[in-house]
């Protein structure tokens, strides 16, 4: 069954697709009337829902049924990651990490950072298609790029952790994790975070954290970490 992305639906009788998705239902899909189709408004919600009339800008649908909290999670998982010079890897990890399950992502700019500037439109596009492809119901918060200093400057609640490859003392994330809880990851850039940012980290309370004998790029990094994270608290 086709899903469509209908982020202001909320639990309603009739529906209107807006021109993206009107186009892509017609155009691409060539449904007709009386078909059903899926929709998620990316914040939980479900929805099942009968073609009533097509149109190229304005489809109209007739909500059959819903269901909210739909595939919620028993914890909160936030990335911050530093986006790698290729953009493509950067995309690849926003698109796995998604149909993995994240809530919350923010592109950070550490000292030895090599992109600089993302295009958020484009990223939360390919975010939303992925959602779509993988069945969630919750649309992962991508924020704009902020500094890695400024970042840490913020109060933030829950649990918080960097992962470095310095050759300092850290844990195994898997052994100082607490479970279902509220995350907060930084993966830092190709060339990792500074010793000094590091310093900055571990006084606004983040645990150092390994994860695993490899070195991993920074896309597969934040992978393993959104993986591992999900995977004990299945």
């Amino acid at each position: 069954m086709h899903l469509f992305y209908t982020p202001d639906l909320d639990v309603q009788q009739e529906y209107i697709l807006n021109e993206e998705e009107s186009r892509h239902c017609t155009k691409v899909l060539r449904l007709e009337k009386g078909d059903t189709v899926q929709l998620i408004n990316g914040h939980g919600g479900f929805f099942v829902a009968r073609i009533v009339q097509t149109h190229p800008k304005a489809t109209e649908l007739e909500i059959i049924s819903h269901q909210e909290e739909f595939g919620k999670r028993n914890h909160y998982l936030h990335i911050a990651v530093a986006p790698t010079k290729n953009i493509e890897r950067f995309e690849w990890f926003l698109e796995k990490a998604t149909e993995i399950g994240v809530d919350e992502i923010t592109p950070i700019v550490c000292d030895r950072s090599e992109r600089k500037d993302l295009k958020i439109d484009r990223l939360s596009k390919l975010i939303i298609s992925a959602a779509k492809q993988s069945l969630k119901a919750y649309i992962p918060k991508l924020n704009d790029s902020v500094k890695l200093k400024s970042f840490l400057s913020e109060n933030r609640s829950g649990l918080k952790f960097m992962a470095h490859c310095m050759d300092t003392e850290k844990s195994a994330l898997k052994d100082i994790l607490k479970l279902h809880c509220e995350y907060l990851v930084l993966i830092g850039p190709e060339g990792d975070f500074s010793p000094e940012e590091l310093k900055m980290a571990l006084m606004k309370g983040y645990f150092p954290v390994s994860l695993g004998d490899s070195r991993l790029r920074t896309e597969t990094a934040a992978l393993e970490a959104c993986f591992e994270i999900n995977f004990l608290n299945r």
